[in-house]
């Protein structure tokens, strides 16, 4: 949020993105971690800014928003429950006997064995965090929820002596500055190995940012450059991979918060980045005393959020098409892989599309050369439009739609049912 959010504010095609770490990456983040450690993270991170950037200079942003919806909607929903069982564990203060396994099927009946060392004072920490949450966003929506929350989740936990896990006796101390640089190891070994997560790490950056961009637009009335916002976007994910950083992306909640506050331009996105900074490095040893339940709290709210119920379930009864893109998506997303859900929603998606075409191809028998509504250049192209139509030996079909590949078919039975006398 630090580097990779100035640059985005920097250099980026949308004058009020806010870049930073994303809740959509939270899954992605970790997969990549644990199968390929934290290098192999880092070189996923820097791999994808790589792509981002070529992509923006080969102008594809313009192709983003031909992304089907049902495949963002399904992919996130299927996210949102991915993130929402990894808390469990934390939520309600969990001891396992083992590592807690990473896929979403394997993950349950484990959590289900450990339920009997359920901790209630964690849990209690992670209600009250989610209460409040909540409740400050119905009543007093201007006010930042989560940092409140986290606060008074910390002070019960010390006042109360509560022996519950916090950041501080889960990994120590955090560190109060920015590390130096490092470039991480590069083998051809090593690439072909987090290739599909930096795939995966990019598909989803540039959706998710140029999404942004276009609420963005929606708010201030102004125009995004979608290419020079990947441009943007890749420097960001090479930068913020440089000081050892995950990935970054222009973030909805945060542009949507920036450009209600006023923003002009992009200063307001660096001033961020640097009031960031300023916060880790005083703020530092803080963070120690902060619960993993309030933690669980937090996700288990950014879950909820990220699963947009209504979107789903309007996709579920518009119909057959989009509803089985919707759950092909969703379901490998949960139970197989994210990079595969991408890959085969996007497939079924174009497939659809494809299908869809082909079914608004027509064909109109006995019509006129031209429309009755056609302009008077386009009937002087067609003078004999009013002899030809009353001619016997002559069939007249009138063809709208795309004319490609997938419309043959019906062009062909139609085709087929003229005469030889008819043929062209």
């Amino acid at each position: 949020a630090i580097i990779g959010g100035f640059l985005v504010s920097l250099l980026g095609g949308s004058r009020f993105q806010i870049g930073g770490p994303a809740g959509a990456f939270i899954v992605l983040v970790n997969t990549t971690a644990a199968t390929h450690g934290m290098d192999g993270l880092i070189l996923a991170v820097l791999l994808s800014g790589v792509m981002l950037a070529l992509a923006g200079w080969l102008r594809l942003g313009t192709f983003v928003k031909f992304v089907p919806y049902p495949v963002t909607v399904g992919f996130t929903a299927g996210i949102a429950i991915i993130i929402g069982s990894s808390q469990l564990k934390d939520l309600f203060g969990l001891n396992l006997a083992g590592p807690e396994p990473g896929p979403f099927l394997e993950k349950l009946p484990v959590l289900a064995d450990a339920a009997p060392t359920a901790d209630w004072g964690a849990f209690a920490i992670a209600a009250g965090t989610m209460t409040v949450i909540f409740t400050l966003k119905r009543f007093r929506p201007g006010w930042p929820g989560i940092l409140i929350a986290v606060v008074l989740a910390a002070l019960v936990t010390a006042l109360a002596n509560l022996d519950i896990a916090t950041i501080g006796t889960r990994f120590g101390a955090m560190p109060a500055g920015l590390p130096m640089p490092h470039v991480p190891a590069i083998s051809m070994a090593k690439v072909a190995d987090v290739l599909p997560a930096a795939i995966s790490f990019t598909l989803l950056g540039a959706i998710e940012s140029l999404l942004s961009a276009v609420v963005a637009d929606g708010m201030t009335g102004r125009r995004h450059r979608s290419n020079c916002e990947l441009v943007a976007q890749g420097a960001a994910n090479i930068g913020s991979a440089l000081f050892g950083g995950i990935c970054v992306t222009g973030t909805i909640a945060r542009t949507a918060t920036n450009v209600r506050a006023g923003a002009h331009g992009p200063v307001s996105g660096m001033l961020h980045s640097v009031f960031l900074l300023g916060m880790m490095i005083l703020a530092a040893p803080l963070i120690a005393f902060i619960p993993m339940a309030a933690l669980a709290g937090v996700l288990a709210v950014v879950a909820w959020n990220m699963f947009e119920k209504h979107a789903f379930w309007r996709l579920l009864n518009a119909s057959k098409g989009d509803a089985a893109v919707l759950l092909a998506t969703f379901g490998l997303t949960v139970f197989r892989d994210l990079t595969e859900a991408i890959i085969v929603g996007f497939a079924l998606g174009a497939a659809l599309f494809i299908q869809r075409m082909s079914q608004a191809a027509t064909v109109e028998l006995g019509a006129p050369l031209v429309r009755p509504d056609a302009a008077d250049d386009v009937r002087a192209r067609v003078p004999y439009d009013e002899a030809t139509s009353t001619r016997r030996d002559v069939i007249v079909y009138r063809i709208s739609g795309a004319f490609f590949f997938g419309a043959a078919a019906t062009i062909g039975s139609v085709l087929d049912r003229i005469g030889d006398q008819h043929r062209a």
